[in-house]
């Protein structure tokens, strides 16, 4: 497994970062088609095992049961000073005043739950799970900053946001002499490349960390076009991402399936290898329901596009509305 650093800073992750949203209790929040705890350790530990020293939660995945799970494994399957662990804050799990949002109240309280759940006295990463509307930055920013150095977090990362709203947090938290930002979690796929125009550009200029989310478009571009999982068919957040857009997603898939056959390489190695190759991306989440997809996703580290083939890739792409924001 390949490493890389998380952009500017000294921390070494591997270049797949396993997206934990899969593992939590299936009928605790909304994705019921999450694998419980029996089901989920063995996948944990083979990507361990294959290398994959990066793992994404959040507090807010299946009410925090994720990372309980992950962080039982992680206990039991890795070395805690050898592993990055990931976690995020925003979500609400319920509907009460001052649960969930980026307040100051909000942020101290949710570290502190998010370590109980992971059995950990610190994360390596501690993420704003999109941006809060309700909250000066100032508040969200300080309130981050000490939570850092409270040692509970090591750095801090960020998710899907307009271009000027990252840029106006790194330069609150410049100007007061706050942490910084290292990452960036955007959209990113064959389906979805609207962050290509502002977001990741200001990453790679600013040295930030892009390790994007939904690299397959939520399973989509892993199959044939059309063809339906117990996911896909219970996803309410994803059929939002691509609810308008099918014409065009359709003809991007099936050029998909072109290259890919021509290589005679499954589907989402090609899909995955694309976002691999796109400058400035440091390390694509990817989720794994089964042993396949792990060794599907290792594989496209070897997979190298021509330019032709590229081209091929993106020449369907029309522009899409920009979504995943909220």
């Amino acid at each position: 497994m390949d490493t890389t650093r998380l952009g500017h800073t000294g921390l070494s992750v591997s270049r797949l970062c396993l997206g934990c949203m899969t593992y939590g209790v299936p009928d605790r929040g909304a994705h019921p088609w999450t694998l419980d705890e029996a089901e989920s350790r063995p996948l944990i530990r083979q990507a361990v095992e294959l290398g994959i020293n990066f793992f994404d939660t959040a507090n807010a995945y299946s009410d925090g049961t994720s990372e309980e799970i992950v962080g039982r494994a992680l206990r039991d399957f890795a070395r805690r000073d050898e592993i990055v662990v990931a976690t995020k804050v925003r979500y609400a799990s319920r509907q009460a005043p001052n649960v969930g949002g980026l307040s100051r109240k909000a942020i101290l309280h949710e570290i502190d739950a998010s370590l109980r759940r992971l059995g950990m006295d610190h994360v390596d990463l501690y993420q704003i799970h999109r941006w809060d509307p309700h909250t000066p930055i100032e508040e969200t920013m300080e309130a981050l900053h000490d939570v850092v150095k409270a040692g509970k977090a090591r750095y801090l990362g960020a998710s899907s946001m307009h271009a000027w709203q990252f840029a106006k947090a790194q330069q609150v938290a410049e100007r007061h002499g706050w942490t910084r930002f290292v990452s960036m979690q955007p959209e990113l796929s064959l389906l979805y490349r609207e962050e290509e125009r502002e977001m990741l550009p200001l990453c790679r200029d600013q040295g930030v960390g892009v390790i994007p989310w939904s690299p397959l478009a939520r399973g989509r571009l892993a199959r044939p076009w059309g063809q339906h999982t117990p996911r896909i068919a219970t996803d309410v957040f994803g059929a939002g991402l691509f609810a308008h857009t099918e014409d065009n997603d359709r003809r991007v898939a099936e050029t998909l399936a072109t290259v890919a056959g021509h290589r005679g390489t499954p589907r989402a190695q090609v899909a995955l290898a694309w976002v691999l190759r796109t400058p400035g991306v440091t390390a694509p989440i990817i989720g794994a329901s089964k042993p396949a997809h792990l060794l599907d996703a290792v594989a496209a580290l070897a997979v190298r596009l021509d330019e032709a083939e590229v081209a091929a890739l993106e020449a369907p792409y029309l522009p899409h509305a920009v979504v995943g924001f909220e």
